[in-house]
């Protein structure tokens, strides 16, 4: 069942599961997972621990003891939240310490509503990673306007950083520019680099999902044989931009002081269209030193039937840069799409804590003793 999974973790993609529960964590699952299906790391979102909270499953306990404490809504989310991240990171702590901190990740991501607030967006990262106290923990942030100085400023202390809502080339560039100058400020109080970690988590089915509609509502044969190529040309082209970064004088002086490049990484790698096969997103976005982040159910289908081939990205630069063009000649803008995509991103996961603080407000007012 795992040779395909075998096949992409041997060219150099790390798998890591876009999904953490406390269920999947006390059933032995994600151990399993770990054992069985070469997955290397963890990413948590909003949406996720919406949904994780929400069923109930594992947090009856934990609920009651909270609601005992009279403790605010933000706070039980929070000490949930954290404890389910550092419980797994010491199931992939072996994997941590196996790679060199590379692997045996687990991403817990700043407050959403924090997304237009740097100060804010900083002083959250930090309170998370004492929080959760576990080297192998990255702190999510935004890539937003206001995110990227966050970025620079939390890399800069020394903490490990997961970017995330990636939709464009221009802010992907601007991202790794930030990891670069945090970078730089670590170097210069005197930290370690080399226990500074980052992934750039760039977003893939979304990009198809919004162009696609645009395309099927102009209807022409041209627009109808572009379907389903944006996404795939956005991060190759994405992954072009990682080679030419870490590849500069610029990167050499800070490799030169034991800094780690910061990985691409591949998320909303869940097909959304069903016409598309449904491991398109890692069987076509395969390069060296990347990470892919998938669905359960993704993850499934290509240990199943996945066909990995080997590198998907290098030498399709100028196929990609071509599909984009021709997508700008038919008039649909790359910026205008890529900007609602990070709006509606922002938007969505702030919409799902909203969600989960009404849930977990009305958990802690059911178990709260009688006066």
């Amino acid at each position: 069942m795992t040779d395909a999974l075998k096949r992409l973790s041997d060219e150099g993609v790390a798998i890591w599961l876009d999904d953490l529960s406390r269920k999947r964590i006390t059933s032995g699952n994600l151990a399993e997972l770990i054992d069985q299906s070469h997955v290397v790391g963890v990413t948590t979102n909003p949406s996720i621990f919406q949904k994780a909270i929400s069923s109930g499953e594992g947090y009856e306990q934990q609920l009651a003891d909270l609601a005992a404490r009279k403790v605010t809504v933000d706070e039980a989310i929070r000490m949930i939240t954290t404890a389910d991240v550092r419980d797994a990171a010491d199931i992939l702590r072996p994997v941590f310490d196996a790679t060199n901190g590379q692997d045996g990740r687990v991403s817990i991501e700043v407050d959403p509503r924090l997304a237009h607030d740097t100060k804010a967006t900083v002083a959250e990262a930090k309170q998370l990673a004492w929080l959760v106290d576990r080297p192998n923990t990255l702190i999510k942030i935004p890539a937003t306007r206001a995110g990227l100085p966050a970025i620079a400023d939390v890399i800069g202390k020394g903490i490990s950083v997961n970017v995330t809502l990636i939709f464009s080339l221009e802010r992907y560039r601007a991202v790794m520019d930030a990891y670069l100058t945090g970078l730089e400020t670590a170097k210069a109080a005197g930290l370690d680099l080399s226990l500074i970690h980052s992934v750039a988590s760039f977003f893939v089915s979304r990009v198809d999902t919004e162009i696609d509609k645009r395309l099927d509502a102009l209807g022409t044969d041209e627009a109808k044989a572009l379907r389903g190529k944006a996404a795939l040309a956005n991060a190759r082209l994405a992954y072009q931009a990682y080679e030419e970064v870490f590849s500069s004088d610029r990167w050499a002086a800070l490799e030169k002081a034991g800094a780690n490049k910061q990985r691409a990484l591949w998320a909303s790698t869940g097909v959304k269209d069903p016409a598309y096969k449904d491991t398109l997103y890692v069987d076509d976005l395969v390069a060296p030193n990347t990470v892919n982040t998938m669905p359960e159910a993704t993850l499934e289908a290509t240990a199943d039937h996945g066909q990995i081939t080997g590198d998907t990205v290098r030498g399709t630069y100028e196929q990609a840069k071509a599909e984009l063009d021709a997508l700008a000649k038919i008039g649909i803008s790359y910026d205008d799409v890529v900007q609602l995509l990070e709006d509606e991103g922002v938007d969505k996961f702030e919409q799902s804590w909203n969600d989960l603080l009404k849930s977990t407000e009305a958990e802690l007012k059911r178990l709260a003793p009688e006066a």
